[in-house]
Order: structure tokens, then C-alpha cells, then sequence
């Protein structure tokens, strides 16, 4: 490896000790590569938020040194935030044939596919960005035409690795590219960045191939329909499930929106083989006998909305669980769905279904590397830097504790977490800056216009309800025209609550005495000595906080 002044940064804007909202930038000779750009899921407590997307401020600002977005692969939080983010900045992106075809389709959704400059790539070829020389290496994971990174630099390369696992019999018969990784290790490699998903597990991950051996057994025994709930995304394993249903001479509808979308853009890119005859469409399987059928749906984290959940609380449109289905759950939880998951299963075994859930059943392998392989990267590779990425931060300290097993020296490895600015050289690896990250909350239509003061209004709406306190005021006199009336939802019942009501009612009207005695009409300063006030009486009353609300109209 050459001696050079010159320097690398690598900044996470997302996914450095969380799982979601993947987001890299390398900065290199002054100029900018940002690799993939992912959404999240919201957690429990944000309340009527959609999605979580990374906040681009820096990106934004430096939007005249960045070359390209250039994505891994197509799992939504790899690429859910393109939408969002070319609105501010537009500038190429570069990807496989079936990424960009999801991300083609996403984009079509917010009218934006016209004006986005998607760039296809070939899985082994080298391409030159601006500053950076980039091989496309093939790795194995739960979507095909999935890629790594070797940027080249003149420090050494840097290895990209994010979401793959080394199958060895994969789906489709293409496995990593252990020469190409090699060889990066032979050249010399700089820093490593790899997945860090399943740093917990010992061993090795299963094969794709282990799934469908499962289905076969299950497809073969099955008297009833078979449904089968998966992630939309996951094309292998729905290719899997049309080829036990073929065995068995099963016809297949699919039921999801997203699942539709995937299976319609993967069939017509070559990456489903679906022979004709096989789909039927939702509104004709009453005409197909129970055991004639499998039915492949969204829904395997117990989506409210989903069509799995719909089906399980019987409020499915066209599609109701009946007593000799068959429902298989191939898929693992998401952390924080489980209880949508187990609420689910309970409503599938009230309808009378079978229901498989359990990953040692066989129904879900992981996409990830575990233990073993992740060391096999690290050996392949033999970087000098390490730094892990793509998980939460017990994820990062596991990975980086195998980096040690494997002879990575421990001032060699880097555990980032969001708007870090790591800072390489031949030499040395450091932190040395800090950059304004976040997170910014898509609701509806609404891109970063609901912050934490509205979360923790929701939050404590959600809790303690609401009281409303109307008020109607003489402009000139302050004599009280009307109320004061309260308005309750969520705390309690008004009528049945008549006698906290009128305390409450009470202390409203001698406040309000004590200001117009003192011919005093500070309206503020009263709205906000009523919520002090009633605060202090509820929660006296009844150890409750409800959000206070005043409304004083003039006349």
C-alpha cells in the first residue's frame, strides 16, 4: 500500500447503531459518493408517523461535491428515502437492474421518475465516478442482484459490504464473489465496513435453499389452502413458494399491494420465472378448490393494515381464514412487532387455521451473515481499518470482538455511530468531527414538519386525553358571557363525571374573578395560569396529567 497525505472520510448519515435508514457518505479528493439512502420503520412511541428518513442537512449543503447515490441493493431500507431526498438533491443513481426497477417503481408513486438519472450497472463490472473507481461484486442475501463495494482509492480500497450472507447454494445458483474479494485483499485493502446484522449468532447462516425444503413438506401434507405471509421484498422465497405450489399443482394468487408490485417488477425483469397459467387473480379463487390453492400475502409482522391481519380479524374484503388453512409466518420479527405478530397468530388459531410460525420450523432464514462468515469476510478481505456498520450498537461491539478473534489490532477498528466524520489515512484512523444528524419524520404528506414537541403532544394525548376549557369573555367589561365549558376526550366521560367537572369549572371561575377584580385582561398570562391551576386540581383528583387546552373568545 502506497504512503500518501492524502485522506478518506467515511460519514454516516444513517444506519451506524441502528437498523434502518442506511445511509453512507466517502469523501474523497474533495468530492462526495453516497451509498444507498434507506428508510426505517417508526417505533412505538411515534405516534401517526409513517416513516423515518436520514436528515441530508450536510448532504444538502455540500450538494455540489457530491457525484452519485450509488445502492447495494433494493430492500426499502436501502432505498425507501430516494423519493425524499431527490426532491432536494437530484443527482445520478446508480444501481443493479432490479434495484433500479423497485426504485423505479417507488418513484413512479410521487411523480418523480422523469426526472431521476437511474444508472444501470452490471454485477462484476468496474465503473469510474468522479474521483472513485468502483467494482460491483456480487454477494448473496435475501433479494437478488445484490452488490459490495471496492472503491479504490489511492490509500487502498475500501469494502463495502453491507447485507449478505456466503450461501453456498443459493437461489439462482450464483454465489459471492470470493475471487473478486480476494483479490481486494491482495491489493490491499484499507478499511473494511461490513454488515453487522447478525453479530450475535455463532455459526453460519442457513441457505435460502433450507426454506424450501420446508415448504415442500408442508405444501405435500396440506389438505386446505396454504397462505403464505412474507416480506414483499423477499423475491427468493417467493419463487420458492410458486415452485412447491407447481409441484403440487396448486395455482397461486398474490395479496398486498407491495407484493404485487415486487412480484409484477421481478417477473417482468427476468428474476421471478412464474409459468403462465400459475396466477389466478384475487376475484376468481372461488372458483379453485381449497387444496388447489396458495395464496402469498404481506403481513408477516402483523401489520395493522396488512392483508394477513385483515384476513385474521375478518375484515378482509375478498379473503377470509376458514377452518383447514394452512398459514405459514415465514419471516423472523422485526424488533418491537412482536406483540402485532403474536395478536395475529391468536386471531389465525381463533379462525380455525394451522398456523407455523416458529424460525426452528424451517419457514425463515436470515439474510445475514452470522459469526462465522462475518470472520470469513475479515480473512477474505485483510483490511488495516475495520468499522462495522448496519446494526444497533451491541451489534457493532459483537462484530468488533470478532475482528480481534481474527487479528484486527484494536486501535485499528472504528465503532461509528451517526454524523461521525471518520478520517483515514495510510497511517491512522480517527474520529475528528461531528455533523447535525437525525432524524426527520415522513407523516402523510407532511416531510419533516412533525418534530419531538408534536410526538410528545401525542404521546400525551395518548396517555391522559385532552380537556378543553371554552370560555366567551366581554372585550371591554372581562365579565364572563358564557362557560366556562369543558370539553373531555380521552379523560373522562363528562356526564359521568359531573362532580370533578364542576370542581374544575370552580376553579376556572375564581381565577378568572381574581384577574377581572384587578381589571386585568392578560389573556396569555391567564390561559396559562388556568392550566397551572387545573393541573394541579385533576391531578389531585385523580393522578392524572391530561393536556390542558384553554380557549378564551372575545365579544
Amino acid at each position: 500500500m502506497t504512503k500518501t497525505k492524502e485522506k478518506v472520510r467515511i460519514i454516516p448519515l444513517g444506519g451506524a447503531g441502528e437498523i434502518g435508514k442506511n445511509m453512507m457518505m466517502i469523501e474523497y479528493k474533495d468530492e462526495l459518493l453516497v451509498i444507498d439512502c434507506g428508510l426505517k420503520f417508526p417505533e412505538e412511541d411515534m405516534f401517526g408517523i409513517d416513516l423515518v428518513i436520514p436528515d441530508i442537512t450536510y448532504l444538502v449543503e455540500n450538494k455540489h461535491r457530491v457525484k452519485a447515490i450509488v445502492l447495494t441493493h433494493g430492500h426499502e431500507d436501502h432505498i425507501g428515502a430516494l423519493p425524499y431526498v431527490l426532491r432536494q438533491v437530484n443527482i445520478p443513481i446508480y444501481g443493479t437492474k432490479l434495484t433500479l426497477g423497485l426504485v423505479e417503481g417507488k418513484l413512479c408513486e410521487h411523480g418523480l421518475v422523469d426526472q431521476a438519472d437511474l444508472k444501470e450497472v452490471k454485477i462484476g463490472e468496474r465503473l469510474t465516478i468522479g474521483a472513485f473507481d468502483i467494482d460491483f461484486v456480487r454477494v448473496n442475501h435475501s433479494i437478488p442482484d445484490v452488490v459490495a463495494l471496492g472503491i479504490h482509492t489511492s490509500l487502498g480500497v475500501i469494502v463495502y459490504a453491507s447485507d449478505f450472507k456466503f450461501d453456498q447454494t443459493p437461489i439462482g445458483g450464483k454465489t459471492t464473489d470470493f475471487g473478486k474479494l480476494t483479490d481486494f485483499g491482495d491489493e490491499g485493502v484499507l478499511v473494511l465496513l461490513s454488515d453487522s446484522t447478525n453479530a450475535e449468532r455463532p455459526g453460519y447462516t442457513l441457505s435460502e435453499k433450507v426454506v424450501g425444503q420446508t415448504f415442500d413438506d408442508t405444501f405435500r401434507m396440506a389438505n386446505g389452502r396454504i397462505i403464505v405471509a412474507s416480506f414483499a421484498s423477499n423475491i427468493h422465497r417467493t419463487q420458492q413458494v410458486i415452485d412447491a405450489a407447481l409441484k403440487y399443482g396448486r395455482k397461486v394468487t398474490v395479496v398486498g399491494r407491495s407484493m404485487v408490485n415486487t412480484v409484477n417488477v421481478s417477473t417482468k425483469l427476468g428474476f421471478m420465472h412464474i409459468p403462465d397459467g400459475t396466477l389466478v387473480e384475487l376475484n376468481d379463487i372461488d372458483k379453485i378448490p381449497p387444496n388447489e390453492l396458495v395464496i402469498v400475502t404481506t403481513g408477516s409482522q402483523g401489520e395493522p393494515m396488512s392483508a394477513l391481519t385483515r384476513m385474521a380479524m375478518a375484515n378482509h374484503k375478498k379473503l377470509s381464514i376458514m377452518p383447514g388453512d394452512t398459514v405459514i409466518l415465514s419471516s423472523s420479527p422485526i424488533p418491537g412487532n412482536e406483540k402485532l405478530i403474536a395478536k395475529t397468530i391468536n386471531h389465525l388459531f381463533k379462525q380455525g387455521a394451522e398456523v407455523i410460525y416458529e424460525d426452528f420450523l424451517g419457514v425463515h432464514v436470515s439474510g445475514h451473515a452470522s459469526q462465522e462468515e462475518l470472520k470469513l469476510m475479515l480473512n477474505l478481505t485483510k483490511p488495516k481499518f475495520f468499522v462495522p456498520i448496519h446494526g444497533e450498537y451491541r451489534h457493532l461491539v459483537k462484530h468488533s470482538q470478532l475482528a480481534l478473534e481474527v487479528g484486527i489490532a484494536p486501535e485499528n477498528i472504528a465503532i461509528i455511530e451517526n454524523g461521525d466524520v471518520l478520517s483515514l489515512t495510510n497511517e491512522s484512523m480517527d474520529i475528528v468531527d461531528k455533523i447535525p444528524v437525525g432524524m426527520v419524520l415522513v407523516d402523510g404528506l407532511g416531510v419533516g414538519d412533525v418534530g419531538n414537541a408534536v410526538l410528545r403532544d401525542r404521546k400525551l394525548l395518548s396517555q391522559d386525553g385532552i380537556l378543553i376549557v371554552v370560555i366567551v369573555i366581554n372585550a371591554q367589561t372581562g365579565e364572563i358571557v358564557a362557560g366556562p365549558d369543558i370539553v373531555s376526550r380521552g379523560f373522562v366521560y363528562v356526564k359521568e363525571s359531573e362532580k370533578l367537572i364542576e370542581g374544575a369549572r370552580e376553579e376556572v371561575r375564581a381565577l378568572l374573578k381574581k384577574w377581572t377584580d384587578n381589571n386585568v385582561f392578560e389573556w396569555g398570562s391567564i390561559k396559562s395560569e388556568i392550566r397551572d391551576v387545573l393541573n394541579a386540581h385533576l391531578y389531585a383528583k385523580m393522578k392524572r396529567r391530561p393536556m390542558i387546552l384553554p380557549i378564551i373568545m372575545e365579544v
